[in-house]
């Protein structure tokens, strides 16, 4: 047995006599085939070793039993042993409870012992632990602790002052013996020198001057101030300073407002007088330096001060080339997380080859910086955390920082969480966590040495817990006072963390009087130089037209889709290709290689077979894909199949890995059942390596309403808001098919209410063709100004609709085509008095329905493919062609309130030659999507079938 396994209670050590006879011959057979033991047996001998150290550990004890004589290998008496037992629980106790009595919070006095880790509750006295080697208790110990009483009074101390510790919810034992060696030998307690202690003073000293400037500055103004965590700039350069040290390349940070100003001053290097610019409402881009180290994001519309992201580039001698991003957040405060994780995430994979990316998580991390208040109460917390294990979304361990201020708004934490501390939550996921005073910033700097050093060895996520307060109210106009009392009394009485630190530092000879002095005097200089530089003279009496750039407003570019025949040939050939013994099911196997009819005569290519070749020939352009959702893999409806299961083994296979053409990698995974941080996580990805097309699937469109900060916040206005481009694909189940309120509608009237200023594309499809075509335009456009998200209404039913598959002169010879003509009617446009426009599924439904149907020159229908950008000039042009016109319809299958009417209308009405009146054919408005009753659904999708095609 390992020393480390010696601090836990070992299950040989009350073995005696015919007992322990027993076990060592067991253990004799286990050593020369472990198989030949019972499994509990083999377990222990595997965890614990030989029982032979249940001889030793009764000899040692043995040892010390008071006014007693033994025999070398004699048992100890029970009453001992029972002694050192109730030691050993108590060691353990204080490890797990030690918590409950440190000084981790600024504004109260410590907490007494807590009866836990009493030594009255144990049975014991000093004298009892004095005759416990301190070896016995933990092995960990420096060498100066002699006995059980000095270990325990130690191990107390350890665990119970400024910085407390949770690890008893970590499972590993390795990790766990890790943690508390860690602890137990003092090894994250690294010994500063001097000249670390006055730089980490400054530091402090010029977060505290920055807040006070502003706040003496712009009297009123919202910064929400840091002050009562100042301590978490120093927590973030000494993490950025260990990564980079370690040939980190990027570091990606998420956070909410608060502080943020501070951290963009301080550890991203915004320039002073940009800030205070911002403050004057001063025109400031040419504040920002020249050469380029300091990215700060600007959209057309723009965004408030402390919801602003940048970037840094360290190029120091010493250390590799790394960047610093700190990502443009809204108010929606912990959604930024999960977008963090996709930045870095795509920062570690190599995409540059065929097959899955290869990960190195050394390359990129994750600091999500967490409130209080929000980290228990916003449950895409806990969806970020679930994706840190997950082979599709780990990212090598993010290091969490809650900064605990005690109170979220008004509200106290006794009132908005249920757990004793706000970082409870991470327990579910064995994070361990370290609780911090924020007042002592030396012990800060250890929680940051256990967390980086936890995080490189096990690759694994790690939390602390920054606990100080809040200086001011949410922000600089509140008065606290008036819903906080009684914590604003305390606080307006508890010095500053300068005064503190500056007093312990004077105190013990580090820092004088006249130098601190002179660090602020320094410090105030700097700020008010840099607010010299802000021009407020020549501050523009009216803004700027809040207008997109031009490439933005002039749309997409044409580019060429089509592949040729031979290419779509080959690739489909080597789609139903596996290794030679890979058995896939027969059932599958015959559906898959079906496809190899598709380029006979009359041959048409399917949804799901067109997909795979957008996929492919995409892949032979060298455009990295990446595709994630639940059930991605196989498709919600079985339609994709792009990883293939060997049925005897469960070996996994991708004909997409083994192209012969392919020139960069394929990723798919199947997500959990999270929409909100997945969503985040792939908007992050594709933000950060613009090159890979990115897809995130919903099961159903219904779902994705539970991803509505996203769409809203992000990837809607994510341009306007910080220049922050995007060429993600979402794809959302949608049609009308009798499954009820929850299986029909991927909210098509959401999207086109958000969109403005082609700030996306969306699409509502017909054809295979067409699939294939955008998703290959989209590909195109992803590393052009011109890019733009994609939001495909995905077909369910129409899969596998043969009036849905297309020729192979569709993908060699087209493009893609803003809407289509029907191809059973307009043949002759001077006898068509109606047209109908349509999108999607209900487009098929027409035209399926008029195969029976004769004499029908009267109506011609469209199928609009893009609903956004409406393509208005065609549109309006085409109508021209029809002299005879009499009216125009909108049919659609959902609600009157819901799909595309209310976007459509108006540009319709606007398009229609004069006179032609544009009305509605569709089911009535409704609260609820879609009829419940799958007869009630077919009578009233008949009926608006039968209207469409009726004559007045």
């Amino acid at each position: 047995m390992t020393n480390k396994k010696s601090m836990e209670l070992n299950p040989w050590a009350g073995l005696s006599g015919p007992n322990l006879g027993y076990v060592l011959e067991q253990y004799d057979l286990f050593v020369e085939d472990p198989d030949s033991v019972g499994s509990d047996l083999k377990e222990l001998f595997i965890t614990w070793g030989s029982p032979e150290e249940a001889v030793q550990l009764n000899n040692i004890a043995g040892e010390i039993s008071a006014g007693q004589t033994r025999t070398p290998g004699v048992p100890m008496s029970t009453d001992m042993m029972k002694k050192v037992m109730s030691a050993v629980q108590l060691v353990e106790n204080i490890r797990a409870y030690g918590h409950l009595a440190a000084n981790i919070y600024p504004l109260n006095e410590v907490p007494k012992e807590n009866d836990v880790i009493k030594l009255s509750n144990y049975d014991l006295t000093d004298e009892d632990l004095k005759k416990i080697p301190a070896e016995l208790l933990s092995p960990y110990l420096p060498a100066s602790i002699k006995n059980g009483l000095e270990a325990v009074q130690y191990l107390k101390e350890s665990y119970s002052k400024t910085i407390a510790f949770q690890f008893h919810h970590v499972n590993d034992l390795e990790e766990k013996y890790w943690l508390n060696e860690m602890v137990e030998s003092g090894n994250i307690f690294r010994t500063l020198s001097s000249e670390e202690k006055i730089g980490l003073y400054k530091r402090l000293n010029e977060v505290d001057s920055f807040e006070k400037f502003l706040h003496r500055t712009f009297v009123g103004q919202k910064r929400f101030s840091i002050e009562g965590l100042d301590t978490l700039v120093p927590v973030l350069d000494e993490i950025i300073s260990e990564a980079v040290q370690s040939g980190t390349e990027s570091i990606n940070i998420a956070m909410a407002h608060r502080g943020r100003l501070s951290v963009l001053a301080h550890v991203l290097g915004k320039p002073y007088e940009a800030i205070f610019a911002e403050f004057q409402h001063a025109p400031n881009k040419d504040l920002v330096p020249s050469e380029g180290s300091i990215g700060i994001n600007f959209g057309w519309t723009g965004d408030v001060k402390y919801h602003l992201g940048a970037d840094r580039q360290i190029k120091e001698e010493s250390t590799v080339k790394a960047r610093i991003t700190l990502a443009n957040n809204p108010s929606h405060l912990e959604f930024v997380g999960s977008i963090v994780e996709g930045f870095t995430r795509a920062a570690q994979d190599d995409r540059s080859n065929p097959g899955y990316p290869s990960q190195d998580d050394e390359k990129s991390l994750a600091i999500i910086i967490h409130g209080d208040a929000a980290f228990p109460g916003e449950g895409i917390v806990a969806e970020t955390l679930n994706l840190s294990g997950l082979k599709g979304y780990k990212t090598g361990g993010t290091v969490h920082i809650i900064t605990n201020n005690m109170i979220g708004f008004t509200t106290e934490s006794e009132d908005s969480r249920s757990t004793k501390y706000a970082s409870d939550l991470a327990k579910g996921y064995e994070i361990p966590i370290v609780h911090v005073n924020a007042d002592d910033p030396e012990a800060c700097i250890a929680a940051v040495e256990l967390a980086y050093e936890y995080r490189k060895k096990f690759k694994k996520d790690f939390l602390i817990d920054l606990i100080g307060y809040r200086r001011f109210g949410h922000n600089e106009m509140d008065e606290p006072l008036v819903t906080n009392p009684q914590m604003y009394n305390l606080i307006h009485k508890h010095p500053v963390i300068t005064e503190i630190y500056g007093r312990k530092l004077t105190e013990s000879g580090v820092l004088t009087q006249e130098k601190a002095s002179a660090i602020k005097e320094q410090v105030d200089a700097k700020l008010k130089e840099a607010y010299g530089k802000v021009d407020t003279k020549n501050k523009k009496e009216t803004p700027d037209d809040l207008v997109p750039p031009e490439t933005v407003e002039h749309g997409l570019p044409k580019v060429d889709t089509s592949v040729s025949l031979d290419t779509l040939k080959q690739i489909n050939n080597e789609l139903v290709q596996w290794p030679k013994n890979f058995k896939i099911m027969k059932k599958l196997e015959k559906i898959l290689t079906r496809r190899l009819d598709a380029f006979n005569d009359n041959g048409k290519i399917d949804w799901a077979q067109a997909e795979t070749l957008a996929f492919a020939s995409i892949l032979g352009d060298g455009t990295p894909i990446r595709i994630t959702g639940q059930d991605s893999e196989r498709g919600t409806f079985a339609h994709r199949h792009l990883v293939l299961h060997d049925y005897e083994t469960g070996n996994k296979y991708s004909p997409l890995h083994t192209l012969s053409l392919a020139k960069s990698s394929f990723a798919i995974h199947n997500s959990p059942l999270t929409e909100t941080a997945v969503l985040g996580f792939e908007y992050g990805y594709n933000i950060y390596s613009p090159e890979t097309l990115v897809l995130w699937e919903a099961q159903y469109g219904d779902f994705a309403n539970v991803a509505q900060v996203i769409f809203d916040q992000f990837i809607a206005a994510g341009r306007a808001k910080w220049g922050q481009k995007s060429g993600l694909v979402m794809l959302f189940p949608h049609g009308y098919e009798g499954q009820g309120p929850e299986h029909s509608s991927g909210r098509l009237e959401r999207f086109l209410q958000l969109a403005a200023e082609n700030n996306w594309t969306v699409a509502n499809l017909s054809s295979a063709a067409q699939y294939f075509h955008i998703l290959r335009r989209q590909a195109a456009i992803l590393t052009m100004e011109e890019v733009r998200p994609l939001v495909i209404m995905a077909p369910k039913s129409l899969l596998r609709n043969p009036l849905t598959s297309s020729s192979p002169g569709e993908f060699t010879d087209g493009d893609f085509k803003a809407y289509i003509e029907e191809p059973l009617l307009g043949k002759n446009p001077e006898a068509v008095e109606r047209i109908v426009f349509t999108t999607g599924k209900m487009a098929i439904d027409l035209s399926d329905s008029l195969k029976d149907k004769q004499d029908m020159d009267w109506l011609h229908i469209i199928r609009l493919e893009e609903i956004y950008p409406f393509p208005f000039e065609e549109i309006q042009n085409f109508l021209t062609g029809f002299k005879n016109l009499k009216e125009i319809f909108w049919t659609q299958e959902e609600p009157k309130n819901m799909g595309a009417w209310s976007f459509v209308e108006p540009r319709l009405s606007t398009a229609a030659p004069e006179g032609v009146k544009v009305d509605y054919i569709g089911r009535k408005r409704r609260s609820s999507p879609a009829e419940g009753d799958p007869t009630v659904h077919k009578k009233e999708q008949q009926r608006i079938i039968d209207t469409t095609l009726t004559r007045k």
